[in-house]
């Protein structure tokens, strides 16, 4: 019996000693309109090389503040380059890590079952269109293109009061899929999703959302957070963004 405990007592201080060797997990936090892009790419980074991802999605603006306050990341993928650039310039980011990923587009989104599929910004005004989802754009970058893209055409007096706000793009998105909204105003890249209509927003209604990743500066994994923006930005991730609906690098 003494021995039989000894013997496991051995396994247990080999199999602790094995898991205290493994590397920790790359931590990625990205913006929501990532979330469909990222389940293909990571899971092919991680093949490749022979590594663990976390992946953490939210809306940039909160991502950022986390991030800021001492948040365990190691990569950061904003919707929006000004809060890339902010965090390089309070410390938070390696300024040589930072690099544009992709440009986002706007869509309008049709609920299940509102009815004809809206094909204008102005058809918002309809009165079978009560409610219209965005993003928060306090802290999501697609949502403050939202609200821009509705002043710039015009109705954002006469749909301002229809506004429901997701915490993050994908949630105004799944407002939109559950009938709580008639329309929503979200991501190109998460809006190929059953049951959804959608027509693409003219980009010169809104600012630009071009997009910029960059390395947290207390990653104790720099490295291999450089070698995931390299494989986004390089042939194993591009074609994937591309399909989702992004313009990337070199189109913008």
């Amino acid at each position: 019996m003494r021995r039989w405990v000894v013997a496991w007592s051995v396994v247990v201080a080999l199999a602790a000693a094995v898991a205290s060797a493994a590397p920790p997990p790359l931590t990625v936090f990205a913006a929501s309109d990532l979330a469909f892009a990222f389940r293909e790419i990571v899971p092919k980074f991680e093949t490749a090389a022979g590594a663990r991802v976390t992946l953490v999605l939210g809306s940039t603006g909160n991502l950022a503040k986390q991030i800021e306050h001492g948040a365990p990341a190691d990569v950061f993928f904003a919707a929006d380059q000004s809060f890339v650039d902010e965090l390089v310039a309070k410390g938070a980011l390696i300024a040589e890590s930072r690099a544009l990923y992709a440009q986002g587009r706007l869509v309008l989104a049709t609920a299940p079952g509102a009815g004809a599929k809206l094909t204008a910004l102005s058809q918002l005004r309809e009165p079978r269109i009560r409610r219209v989802a965005i993003a928060n754009p306090a802290h999501a970058p697609y949502g403050k293109a939202a609200a821009g893209a509705l002043r710039a055409a015009g109705v954002w007096d006469a749909v301002a009061p229809k506004l429901v706000y997701g915490e993050n793009i994908r949630q105004a998105l799944q407002f939109v899929e559950s009938g709580a909204a008639e329309a929503g105003i979200v991501a190109l890249s998460i809006a190929g999703v059953a049951g959804i209509e959608w027509v693409p927003i003219d980009p010169a209604l809104h600012a630009p959302l071009n997009q910029a990743v960059a390395v947290v500066r207390r990653s104790a994994r720099p490295e291999l957070g450089l070698a995931f923006i390299q494989f986004v930005n390089g042939p194993e991730g591009r074609p994937i963004m591309k399909r989702y609906g992004f313009a990337l690098p070199g189109e913008f």
